[in-house]
Formats: C-alpha cells, structure tokens, sequence
C-alpha cells in the first residue's frame, strides 16, 4: 500500500474489496471511497501545479473525486495490480477532461500559443534578445500580418479572475479596473466640477442684493414670497431671478 491509503490494515481493505465485487454492498463502496480519498488531493495537487491562480484546488478534487467513484466500480481484483495505480490515472484523466470541457478557447489557438511560445524562447536563447514579429513569423514560417493576426487572437482568449491581483505588487484586483456602466465617467465629472465652479465664481461676482436673490431661489429653494420676508422687494426678484430647471 502507498502512503496515501494507509489507515485500516491492508487486510480489511482487502475484504471490502471483496465484498464491493461480489456484491455490489454500497457500505462497502463508500468505505473506499472514504479510504482512497487522499488520493484525489494528491493527483489534483500535481495537476494544479502551474494552473492560473483563478483554478481552485477544490474543484479539481471535486472533478477527481468523480474519476476515483469510477474507478473503484471498474477496479477488476483479478488483474494482479496495485489499485492507487489504476485510480491515478483514471483521477487524472477525470480532472483533465473537466478543464478542457471548461475551456472555451479552440484546441488550434493553445496548438498555436504553444508554437509562439517556443519559438520565442528558442530565438531569445540563440539571439540574446527579444526577437522583433518579423523573426518570429520567418521561424514559424508566416506572413508577419498572419503572426499578429495570431497574437490578437491567442490574446482575446485569456481569461482572469476578477478577484486577482493586476501585479504581485499591486493590490488593485482585475475587477476594479474594470468601467461601471452605471458610473459617471473621470471626464464627466470633471466637467461637472468645474461647470460648478464656474457658476460659483460668476455668482459671487455679482452685486450682493442680485447674489442673493439667485442664493435664495436655487440654493434655498424659496419662493417669492419668503424672499420678501428678506426684504427682497419683489419686482427686482421676478427682474433678476431666472426660470427654475
């Protein structure tokens, strides 16, 4: 037995072996399931090294645990060898075939990243610099507007968490660099800033009785009326005063 699956003695492991097989006994089943289950932590671990971060490790022990399920109910006892062999492979497999279920892009544009990115590495290795468009697309023996035709393409297809950082030094996450629809624009508000500003300064250039019949009427929000309680005669305020919005 491996490391992963020692706990009850290899002899009991062995009779709900048996006792699965023969007849078919769920209790059994889960026992193993429940047995072999550090398994699935330990392949969706190797799996997960060098996944984007935004890949959560529980849900590729989630998807393994469905390969562990199946091969537990296809483990044939007579075949003379070790189950933790068989059930990696099938764990694996159950995890890989998840993620590229989960992945939109096209096997031809990761086939094409791929080659970009070795054909770069390799120019850079041989050149001692970064090679310009024009190397690349003669490496991989492309027309330059079809190399970056390539380039646009594999770029549209990255995808980011939302809630990842924009840098390891940054701590400004993706989605917050991301434009509210519903929001006021940078612009928008600076233009309403200084449209305030503006008012301002032309309000308090006006003579004192004029500033504040306009202070009364749109700040105050007072009729005419109420004006004349401010000894604000009221031919002057229907003179000076502008048409409410």
């Amino acid at each position: 037995m491996t490391k992963a699956t020692q706990g009850p003695e290899e002899s009991q492991v062995d009779g709900l072996w048996e006792r699965f097989k023969a007849t078919a006994d769920q209790d059994a089943r889960e026992r193993l399931i429940l047995h072999y289950s550090p398994l699935v932590k330990y392949v969706a671990g190797r799996v997960g090294t060098g996944l984007p971060r935004s890949v959560d490790q529980n849900d590729l022990a989630s998807y393994g645990l469905f390969g562990l399920i199946d091969a537990i109910d296809k483990f044939d006892l007579k075949r003379g060898f070790k189950f933790e062999t068989y059930a990696i492979n099938r764990i694996k497999g159950a995890i890989l075939d998840e993620l590229r279920a989960l992945d939109w892009v096209p096997r031809s544009v990761r086939s094409r990243a791929r080659r970009i990115e070795t054909s770069i590495a390799e120019l850079e290795h041989r050149l001692q610099r970064p090679p310009t468009d024009e190397e690349v697309a003669a490496d991989l023996e492309m027309d330059v507007e079809e190399f970056r035709d390539a380039l646009a393409q594999i770029g549209r297809s990255g995808i980011a968490a939302l809630d990842e950082f924009v840098s390891s030094e940054s701590s400004t996450s993706m989605g917050e660099m991301i434009a509210d629809p519903q929001g006021v624009s940078p612009e928008s508000e600076y233009q309403a800033e200084e449209t305030r500003r503006s008012l301002i300064d032309a309000i308090n250039r006006l003579p004192s009785r004029e500033r504040l019949v306009v202070t009364l009427y749109y700040y105050e929000g007072m009729t005419l009326a109420e004006m004349v309680t401010f000894s604000v005669s009221p031919n002057r305020v229907c003179a000076r005063s502008m048409p409410r919005r």
